[in-house]
């Protein structure tokens, strides 16, 4: 045998495993993997095998010959080759019979490899090792009926194991195969495709004119041709297969597949590549273009088109279109059937910050679209040459100039009679604006008093006038983008030392009612607020100011009277609310309090005069409701009555401020023994919203700000919840109805998990039903729907393997306080409907409320006509507005 053979001439007859197969290849010149592996599996796998006759190590690093054990010759190795490379049963009487030379093996699961003796006390030995177990080799004896059967004398258990499991991995193996060999090809079938606009378009639907088709990339493209034949019966003619890819402007065609003979694994063709079937020459009648060359580019081309009363003024077309990436520039004149012009070029997909065009010339014009840059979503701009006009705004993106120049547009809000209502003035954006603002009163021909008495103003596209913009600056300075609108106004603008504001009064504040006032920017708030009484002819002492967001809602109140404008980080532009009633000193409250009065069934604590159903209107009064009793297909909302304000120290705790809400007068109606049968809560949109649990905590730890408003519920007992206790309003579904009992609360201890199967069991303990008949929702009354709530399996994230709870305190449910929760008993009910006949009605009015969009009035009108219970509609909003947002470069 060669391998004892080289390990005999090794001194200690020791070698490398790797060394082995070196030497064998110099020996015969020949290496194993070519001569031997088909035959006997890898190198190492043989000498394990033949451990009668080689000894690896413990790290199978390296291999020698057993010791005493003779040379055979080597026509015995051949002539007896199988019976040597057995397994440990040979005959040799060195294995056998020599009790002093023992033989061990480790057997650790499926791995088998020799140890020495001296080494299984430290293999064996610490935590790792649970147990060890000695096996001793018996002789084996089988019979000739046992020749060439390995399923002799196997129980029948094993046997059926066996199949199942040889079963199991030819299905895994055809899986594999499969998946490793397998591929999805897009059929695009030429008889359903036109060619127009420059690419290839569906003629009916993408679904119809798309063929999926699995194939086998280890066969030929000559199998994949006659497969396609084969599925497309109504083909006639020649078959070409060509590889296709979507670009923007439709679908081309690259590359014209040849070769039949080839595989397709050898072609350069992908999973879920997409093939085009057609005859190679023609789709409908016209020659297609084939190639990367020729590839459409979809173009965004502009251009000036006269338009107004004689032409005068000129508006920016823009139109998409698609030309070959291999033609010239100067197609694009007689594509679009105009003279030629100026041409000016961008690429929308390189623009960094502000876009920059740049001016062709004409002897680029020859030059092709690709060479040019230009790519799909680039912008060209044509313009006569003679035109004194510049670039206009495009889609709300602001352009600068050819040559660095532009212009903006000035309207006469002078009230004084000129020529012209408005006119364009050129200017860059280093032109200083009192430049502009004079050139204006030039061209727009007023009085030139109006130099010393009037100022530029910007115009949004709301057509509001904005802050005046100070005359030293420059356009860049002021942030005025060529192409803007600025008005031309009375009156001078403010110095760099001023400050120019915007305020109202009262809280239902209309967009365009705001008044305006020049103040020095170190001016108090106390004086402010004075110039701002005296200038809308208020008088007394019981106002101060707030802030108010771009929503015309009050925000927060200026406290510090004696500070600043400056102080307070308050700029020229910005809106403030006269608001009535003086603010309380520092570091108190003023908070308004309100009585909620939810309805809940036989509630004790009433009013003495009205005992009725009611929901808020914005008056503070009562309203009667339209549905009363139970049942009913409404929810738990209750009602809401203006109790009075409440002055308090922000150290003082929530029972002190109960206690204080308790001496107002309009409280006397109800009959509340304590402070502890009152359930406080934060006012939100109407509404409750934050539940204040805890008694004696302090009102500053709730961090309750100086808009916060509470409302108190009456209690029919007392009660003392937890950190982790959610208070919820339930809701027993009518069996056969579309409508609910009246609520009943609920407290649920999430401090073992907010989870689906928690609530479920806490609800069903509730109602004393079975948990597995007991089904629940929650309500979402701000678009009238129920969400069912159910126990979904655990997830397992890909990267962590952690298990993912369901927690309903996240989305999609954001279960919290005051939550209203439908119940629905499986056993005389088995649907998935909770929403009542009062929710299809006001899902309806919203629907109609979405698709109208009428004025004001008419959604002041149809959201009062929402089923009773409904909101007040909130105060309208002031018109959004783009915001422009520019980023500097870090690099």
């Amino acid at each position: 045998m060669i391998l004892k053979a080289i390990l005999l001439q090794e001194e200690s007859n020791l070698i490398p495993v790797d060394q082995l197969g070196q030497k064998l290849l110099k020996k015969i010149g020949i290496s194993w993997n070519k001569k031997y592996r088909k035959q006997y599996g890898p190198l190492r796998k043989f000498l394990q095998l033949h451990s009668q006759i080689f000894l690896l190590s413990s790290d199978e690093s390296t291999v020698r010959l057993l010791k005493d054990y003779s040379l055979q010759a080597e026509s015995d190795f051949q002539r007896n080759d199988q019976q040597v490379f057995k397994t440990l049963t040979s005959k040799s009487p060195g294995l056998n019979d020599r009790p002093s030379c023992p033989h061990w093996f480790d057997i650790n699961d499926s791995k088998v490899q020799p140890i020495k003796e001296k080494a299984i006390e430290q293999q064996f030995q610490g935590k790792e090792s649970a147990y060890m177990l000695f096996y001793r080799k018996s002789q084996l004896q089988r019979p000739p009926e046992a020749r060439a059967n390995p399923r002799y004398k196997v129980p029948c258990h094993l046997l059926n194991e066996m199949d199942a499991a040889n079963i199991e991995l030819q299905i895994k193996r055809a899986e594999c195969d499969s998946t490793n060999n397998n591929f999805e090809l897009h059929l695009h079938l030429g008889p359903h495709y036109r060619f127009f606009n420059g690419a290839l378009h569906p003629v009916v639907s993408q679904t119809e004119s798309v063929w999926d088709l699995t194939f086998d990339k280890r066969k030929t493209l000559g199998d994949l041709r006659q497969s396609i034949f084969q599925l497309l019966e109504f083909w006639e003619g020649d078959m070409v297969l060509s590889v296709a890819k979507f670009v923007p402007a439709g679908l081309h065609i690259y590359q014209t597949l040849d070769g039949d003979d080839l595989m397709l694994c050898e072609v350069d063709i992908a999973d879920g590549e997409d093939i085009f079937v057609w005859n190679g020459v023609e789709v409908g009648g016209i020659q297609i273009p084939t190639g990367g060359d020729c590839e459409p580019l979809l173009l965004n081309v502009l251009s000036l088109t006269p338009s107004g009363e004689g032409g005068e003024c000129q508006q920016l077309i823009e139109s998409p279109r698609v030309f070959p990436s291999n033609a010239q520039l100067g197609t694009v004149f007689s594509a679009l059937a105009i003279p030629e012009g100026v041409v000016v070029l961008i690429s929308n997909t390189e623009s960094i910050g502000e876009e920059s065009w740049t001016t062709v010339p004409k002897e680029d014009l020859k030059k092709t679209f690709r060479e040019q840059g230009l790519r799909n979503g680039s912008s060209i701009l044509i313009q006569d040459s003679s035109s004194d006009n510049s670039l206009l705004t495009k889609q709300g993106k602001w352009i600068t100039g050819v040559n660095d120049t532009d212009w903006l547009q000035v309207k006469n809000l002078c009230q004084l009679e000129s020529e012209e209502e408005q006119v364009k003035v050129s200017a860059t954006v280093n032109t200083v604006v009192f430049d502009i603002r004079i050139k204006a009163i030039k061209e727009l021909k007023l009085m030139k008093e109006l130099a010393e008495n009037s100022c530029l103003r910007p115009i949004d596209r709301n057509g509001k006038l904005l802050c005046p913009v100070l005359d030293s600056y420059t356009l860049k300075e002021a942030g005025l983008k060529m192409g803007s609108s600025l008005g031309l106004c009375p009156g001078k603008a403010p110095t760099s030392s001023q400050l120019f504001l915007f305020f109202a009064v009262g809280s239902d504040v209309q967009p365009g009612t705001e008044m305006e006032i020049i103040v020095e920017e170190t001016t108090s708030v106390r004086d402010c607020l004075k110039v701002m009484l005296e200038k809308s002819g208020l008088s007394g002492d019981t106002w101060h100011l707030r802030k108010m967001d771009w929503c015309y809602e009050a925000g927060e109140p200026l406290c510090e009277e004696d500070a600043t404008l400056k102080e307070l980080m308050i700029s020229s532009g910005d809106a403030l609310l006269l608001t009535e009633g003086k603010l309380p000193p520092l570091g108190f409250l003023k908070v308004p309090v309100w009585w909620y009065q939810p309805r809940i069934p036989s509630h004790p604590w009433k009013s003495r005069q009205d005992q009725a159903s009611c929901t808020f209107s914005q008056g503070g009064d009562w309203r009667a409701a339209s549905t009363q009793g139970a049942p009913s297909d409404g929810h738990a909302e209750g009602s809401l009555l203006f109790l009075g304000d409440v002055d308090i120290s922000e150290d003082a705790a929530l029972v002190e401020l109960k206690s204080q809400a308790m001496t107002l007068p309009s409280f006397s109606e109800f009959c509340i023994p304590s402070p502890a049968f009152l359930r406080a809560w934060t006012v939100d949109s109407k509404r409750p919203g934050r539940l204040l649990r805890f008694h004696h905590q302090q009102l500053r730890e709730y961090k309750l700000g100086r808009r916060t408003e509470i409302c108190l519920e009456p209690l029919q007992k007392e009660e003392n919840l937890g950190p982790q206790d959610m208070l919820l309003r339930t809701q027993m579904r009518l069996p056969g109805k579309r409508a609910y009992t009246l609520p009943m609360d609920m407290v649920w201890d999430t401090a073992r998990g907010s989870t689906a199967g928690s609530l479920r069991q806490r609800v069903a303990d509730f109602y004393s039903l079975p948990v597995e008949k007991t089904e629940i929702a929650k309500y979402f009354p701000e678009k009238f729907e129920w969400l069912p709530v159910s126990s979904w399996n655990q997830q397992i994230t890909k990267r962590k393997k952690k298990k993912k709870q369901d927690n309903l305190q996240g989305a999609p449910y954001y279960l919290k306080d005051g939550d209203t929760i439908g119940v629905k008993n499986l056993l005389v009910e088995d649907d998935d409907d909770f929403s009542t006949v009062r929710d299809d009605i006001a899902r309806e009015k919203q629907k109609q409320l979405a698709l109208g969009k009428k004025s004001q009035e008419a959604l002041h009108v149809q959201s009062s006509d929402v089923a009773s219970g409904a909101e007040t509609p909130a105060r309208p909003r002031g018109p959004e507005a783009s915001l422009s947002i520019h980023v500097g470069s870090f690099r």
